[in-house]
């Protein structure tokens, strides 16, 4: 069986390494192993709607050169070239954002989302009414446009964050998704400060992917 392919559709490594570290302890003894690489010719944030275009033709492509692979995710929270990608190949293709929301309406009622900048909260709420589940955002709040690398690594970016958290919170939400793959190293840390489920959707996402493809035969 090949192995579980996420693929960063920014540029940043140190947010790939994140990713490599934060599903490190998913990955099953006996079974595919997770693969995770970036895309060098993308911008270092997916900020702009060209951005996410742009990511999500860069994520079919990558995706089509490995046919070896026993699924897809795409590690961006806005899903770049997930619909595209499951059009043209026949393996599993997720994104992290479905992903994401799904497992926190699996812990909470309502849930909330922390966003990179404003301009990502009208974009990310098409995906959430094309999955239906509008009614069950408590709200999406928004960083003021920091970079996906200092989304989790930036001690003034994690004050922002954990403020937003318990707006959240206080807005109802009983989990909170964390809105960009870069922010994977500060999920344990903020759900122990905002008192609430923090999701990391990348951990999400990579999850789903092994139980779709199940045990090795």
């Amino acid at each position: 069986m090949g192995p579980i392919l996420i693929i960063n559709p920014n540029s940043a490594t140190s947010v790939t390494q994140g990713i490599r570290d934060a599903i490190a302890h998913l990955a099953p003894a006996h079974g595919p192993a997770f693969e995770v690489t970036d895309l060098p010719a993308s911008p270092a944030t997916i900020m702009t709607a060209e951005d996410v275009a742009r990511a999500g033709l860069g994520f079919a492509e990558a995706a089509q050169a490995r046919p070896d692979a026993a699924a897809y995710v795409s590690a961006c929270f806005s899903d770049p070239g997930v619909e595209l990608t499951r059009t043209l190949v026949k393996q599993p293709v997720i994104g992290v954002q479905e992903a994401g929301i799904l497992t926190a309406m699996a812990r909470a009622d309502l849930f909330g989302i922390i966003a990179l900048a404003p301009g990502s909260v009208a974009r990310h709420r098409v995906k959430i009414r094309a999955m239906g589940v509008e009614s069950r955002l408590a709200a999406e709040l928004a960083l003021p446009g920091v970079s996906a690398e200092a989304s989790g690594r930036d001690p003034e970016v994690y004050g922002m964050c954990v403020t937003l958290g318990r707006e959240l919170a206080d807005k109802g939400a009983g989990a909170v998704v964390l809105g960009c793959a870069g922010m994977a190293p500060i999920r344990a840390r903020l759900e122990r400060d905002i008192g609430i489920a923090v999701i990391d959707p990348v951990q999400a996402a990579a999850a789903m992917a092994l139980g779709l493809v199940g045990a090795p035969e």
